[in-house]
């Protein structure tokens, strides 16, 4: 659906940039195992403590000062749009557009338009427990990277929930797992969302993902003779383009909904949070 261009009004805010949040919102045209367990159509319509997931994140985007527009990118946008509250479905900084089959692809459609301005800022529909301080941390921590990945330290994470599963990347100093956050700087970030474009399947599984660059940077990921940081300041470098990781002190951060045992955890931290338990 068409949404007006964003003015350098809408864009500019302090004396700097305001970065366009997308979030992805989509599912496998066959449907998605948690919206089927939820009992829900779309898995960003999940309730969760009295909210969807896509309203929380929305809400929490919305906080940020560093934040001017959020698109809400889907397969279904008008279904999406339907679920939410009215403040949120009429706000002028909300927009929507239909998503193509791949997360990268849907991104690249739109990333650096009249639509979505440089910077982007991409994040997940599942990030339920998605703060506004998480997100003013992440961003006034970038440090100007073309690409920059928000990531929890495994120390982080199981010092407050040492019962949770997470995907570790594990590197010299340390094991990080994504927190769905993920700065878009300019233009020259594009050949990132090619290269994510081709390896969307395999985003689980780190190894495959630096085998694209190389038989080198892949045997010193695997054998762990380089530091997390220096691998994406060599990745980006065979892509011309600056990366760097962004730890995030926030072990929530990276706990999203991917599995019923996802569910649980983030129900009971949002109602503890929300002083809803009991």
């Amino acid at each position: 659906m068409p949404l007006p261009p964003v003015t350098d009004a809408d864009s500019q805010a302090g004396g700097f940039a305001l970065w366009t949040a997308v979030i992805m919102a989509g599912q496998r045209p066959e449907g998605d195992p948690m919206a089927a367990y939820c009992n829900v159509r779309y898995k960003a319509l999940i309730p969760i403590a009295g909210r969807s997931m896509l309203e929380r994140v929305t809400r929490a985007l919305l906080g940020s000062v560093h934040v001017g527009r959020i698109i809400i990118m889907a397969q279904a946008p008008d279904a999406l749009k339907a679920g939410l509250d009215a403040d949120l479905a009429d706000n002028e900084r909300i927009g929507f557009a239909q998503s193509n089959d791949g997360l990268a692809a849907s991104i690249h459609k739109i990333a650096g338009s009249a639509i979505a301005p440089w910077p982007v800022l991409v994040t997940t529909a599942d990030n339920a427990l998605l703060t506004e301080e998480m997100i003013d941390y992440f961003l006034q921590a970038h440090a100007g990277e073309d690409v920059a990945v928000g990531v929890v330290e495994r120390r982080t994470m199981l010092a407050a929930y040492p019962a949770a599963r997470r995907t570790w990347l594990k590197f010299r100093g340390g094991a990080y797992s994504g927190a769905n956050l993920f700065a878009l700087h300019n233009e020259a970030a594009r050949p990132a969302l090619a290269l994510w474009s081709t390896v969307e399947k395999d985003r689980k599984k780190g190894w495959k993902i630096f085998a694209q660059f190389g038989p080198w940077l892949l045997l010193r990921a695997l054998s762990r003779t380089i530091g997390f940081q220096d691998a994406m300041a060599k990745a980006g470098q065979r892509l011309s383009l600056h990366a760097a990781p962004v730890v995030l002190p926030f072990p929530e951060s990276a706990i999203d909904v991917d599995k019923p045992a996802d569910l649980e955890l983030v129900t009971r931290i949002l109602e503890q949070r929300e002083g809803l338990s009991g």
